[in-house]
């Protein structure tokens, strides 16, 4: 049995859900997200509570089962609270700003990179050393986030680039003589 898969999603406060078929749409404060099963699971709303069944004991049903609890869940996750991922950039001159729809990033080209933001995801610099990529949907959160810290990666000698926050970079020694 899955574990992830058999615990019912709970709906906070301001949020709801309604079932179409193999589809969930949820509304909440943030917005409005939806998710299409594959017929390998039953969808069930009942008492606030989202509840995913398999149908069958066949393999794929039961991988099934559990991811489908999983994207529901981060439906009502991403409607109610949203995602965030926070990057923090170091280096010597290195730094971003954020004016509407484009990220403008210093980070040692003889260059300035200017990096459009998609639809669904805001980009603010708290500081010109952070970058707060925001969001309802944690896959397109992740993948801006990703894209941002794939135009300077850090570097295992002094540490420059991007990093997620709280990220550790495994440091290498530098030449000796």
């Amino acid at each position: 049995m899955s574990r992830i898969g058999k615990k019912p999603v709970e709906l906070p406060q301001g949020v709801t859900a309604s079932i179409s078929g193999q589809t969930v749409e949820v509304k909440g404060p943030k917005g409005t997200r939806s998710f299409k099963a594959t017929d390998d699971v039953t969808l069930a709303l009942d008492e606030g509570k989202l509840t995913v069944t398999p149908r069958g004991t066949s393999k794929r049903a039961r991988q099934q089962w559990g991811m489908s609890r999983s994207m529901v869940s981060n439906l009502v996750t991403g409607v109610s609270t949203g995602f965030r991922k926070e990057l923090e950039i170091q280096g010597v001159g290195y730094r971003a700003a954020a004016n509407g729809k484009i990220l403008k990033l210093s980070l040692g080209y003889s260059h300035e990179v200017n990096f459009e933001v998609p639809d669904g995801v805001t980009v603010s610099t708290p500081k010109q050393t952070e970058i707060v990529v925001e969001g309802i949907d944690q896959q397109l959160v992740g993948q801006v986030a990703a894209n941002i810290r794939e135009w300077r990666a850090p570097e295992p000698y002094k540490g420059k680039g991007i990093r997620y926050k709280g990220e550790f970079i495994f440091r290498k020694e530098g030449k000796k003589k």
